[in-house]
């Protein structure tokens, strides 16, 4: 497939009460290894990708780089790739476009983005956000490329007690509706894991919607129930990978200093 059509394939793939499922990997070995497990299509998790180049997360990992590691990627499997760019490295909506631009000349054909301010706290106003939106979206149709801008909300994440959630749903209802206007494709919802609250926002939105998998969180079937139209597992693939990795490795050092 070219990359129109990998980007038409992806989209097609996000069905309310039929979720895809996006096990996120962070390099091309990781992205191999995914593939050949039966995946349909593959995501980065910026937090992953980061701490596998030796980075922290929030823009830390240099713009280039991670162009670099995402057409790394689209060369090694036929799968859509879509990377999570955090807040596409600039505040401003032209400049993000562009930033946006190098990822799709790397052959990716989707992104999430996210409405917290990188680096400073708090959450960028619905106005603002959606400007960014649009101006990637404008950016993309004059590439002639279906993008798939996965926009992401950080109301949950930015609120640990679980408790508040119902409390923060007709702003994140606002915000979904305001991202679709401006073009958005998906709505991300990450923190948020009370089946009924996922069934109300899925509802209430126009975008598939897409939970991440954490601790805690509803299982797949009851996902599915509730209408999501995408499950992603953020950044817990590459921790269990790395504390299986530090098991073994002590398991040696250990025994070669007895």
């Amino acid at each position: 497939m070219n990359q129109e059509e990998r980007a038409r394939a992806f989209q097609a793939l996000h069905r309310k009460g039929d979720p895809i499922v996006l096990y996120n990997i962070w390099d091309a070995g990781s992205a191999l290894c995914v593939a050949e497990a039966g995946a349909k299509a593959l995501a980065t998790g910026s937090w992953s990708v980061a701490a596998a180049h030796g980075f922290a997360d929030g823009q830390k990992i240099p713009l280039q780089l991670l162009v670099e590691i995402a057409r790394e990627i689209v060369a090694a499997t036929d799968l859509p790739l879509s990377v999570d760019f955090e807040g596409a490295y600039s505040q401003d909506p032209a400049q993000g476009a562009a930033n946006v631009a190098q990822l799709i000349d790397a052959g990716a054909i989707g992104l999430n983005f996210e409405d917290q301010v990188v680096g400073k706290g708090g959450i960028h106003p619905i106005d603002k956000q959606v400007a960014r939106i649009r101006a990637i979206r404008d950016m993309a149709e004059r590439q002639n490329v279906p993008l798939f801008i996965n926009a992401r909300t950080d109301l949950f994440l930015q609120e640990s007690d679980a408790a508040r959630h119902a409390g923060l749903m007709n702003e994140a209802i606002a915000r979904a509706k305001a991202y679709a206007e401006a073009g958005a494709s998906g709505f991300f919802a990450p923190g948020l894991a009370d089946a009924g609250l996922i069934a109300r926002l899925c509802s209430a939105s126009s975008l598939p919607v897409n939970v991440m998998m954490k601790p805690g969180a509803p299982d797949l079937p009851t996902l599915a129930a509730a209408g999501v139209g995408r499950v992603s597992y953020g950044p817990f693939p590459y921790r269990a990978m790395i504390a299986w990795l530090r098991g073994e490795a002590e398991k040696v050092y250990g025994s070669a200093g007895k």
